[in-house]
Order: structure tokens, then sequence, then C-alpha cells
């Protein structure tokens, strides 16, 4: 049986490693830990030179970037709607997601929220490469997360089947 202990890290692609290693110090006070540099890829043995950078996300979780400046400029999923994709981060309360907002916003950040969702609260915004950040908080009680655990293989199946939003858990965008 496989047991995860946790993310070791996910890896994105960037424009510029120094750019993007200094917004998410600047912005999000995220250390660079690891950079990596190699002029061939050790998996597949290309020869195809890459900048890998690691930043410290807190708690032992790791967001890494690759430079790669012999591909085409980067793009995204351009049939997969701008909100769906994005890198999610925690902050310890409501109060400290209020106060991130408050201090991207003067850094000249355009930020959205906070956004109700029921057992937590969020703020969204993207970094310098065009990737969705979302801050979150958590406001749920025990319960609620129990209740959501119980009813989320209901959900799912019903899902599968249907591709309607089933109802089980309506009463998270219930309560504004």
């Amino acid at each position: 049986m496989i047991n995860i202990k946790r993310f070791h890290h996910v890896a994105y692609r960037c424009k510029d490693a120094k750019q993007t290693v200094d917004w998410y110090k600047d912005m999000l006070n995220m250390e660079l830990t690891v950079a990596i540099a190699e002029d061939e890829v050790p998996s597949t043995k290309e020869p195809d030179p890459y900048m890998h950078i690691f930043l410290d996300a807190g708690m032992g979780n790791v967001l890494a970037f690759f430079e790669i400046p012999n591909s085409p400029d980067m793009g995204r999923d351009e049939n997969t709607p701008v909100w769906v994709q994005h890198i999610a981060l925690e902050v310890e309360n409501f109060d400290a997601l209020v106060a991130a907002k408050e201090t991207l916003q003067s850094k000249g950040v355009e930020v959205l929220g906070p956004v109700n969702h029921g057992v937590f609260k969020s703020i969204y915004f993207f970094d310098p490469n065009g990737h969705r950040l979302e801050l979150a908080a958590n406001t749920g009680t025990e319960e609620q997360y129990k209740e959501l655990k119980r009813v989320a293989p209901d959900m799912v199946e019903e899902w599968s089947q249907t591709k309607k939003a089933p109802r089980h858990a309506a009463w998270l965008h219930e309560q504004d």
C-alpha cells in the first residue's frame, strides 16, 4: 500500500526564474530554498537547458517552477476557464486573509474577494507568469468538514451519472 506523506513539490512553468523568485518573496514571503540548473533533462536525457527553482510554501510544502528558455512561449489551456487551474495556499485565519489582500493591493496586485465558500473564504490574484493564485482561510466547523467528507462519495457518484450539481452540500453557498 502506498502511504503519501505530503506533497514533495508541485511544479509549474515560469517565464523568468529570477522574476518569479523575487515576486513570490516580495508578495507572499516565500523563500527560495533550492535552485537546480542543467543542460540535459535527467529523466529523458534530452538536451534542454532549464532552471528549476523551489520555494518554501510553509509546513514542508514546496512550490517549484521551471524556466525553459528553448521552448515556445508559455500559454494556458484555452479550453479551460481561467478560474479552474490555480494554486491555493492557506493562511492562518480570516484576519490574515484580509491583511494579505491589503498588502497585495498596496503593491499593485489586482485582488478579487474575499469569496465565501461556506467553510473557507478566499482571495484570488495572478502571479507574473499568469498563474492564478488563491489564498484561503478556513472558517468551517469540525462538524461541517465531517459532513462534507460524509457526502463526498455520494456527490461524486451522482455527478458521474447526471453531470448536474448534486445538492448534498448546497448549504455551503446558502450562508452568506
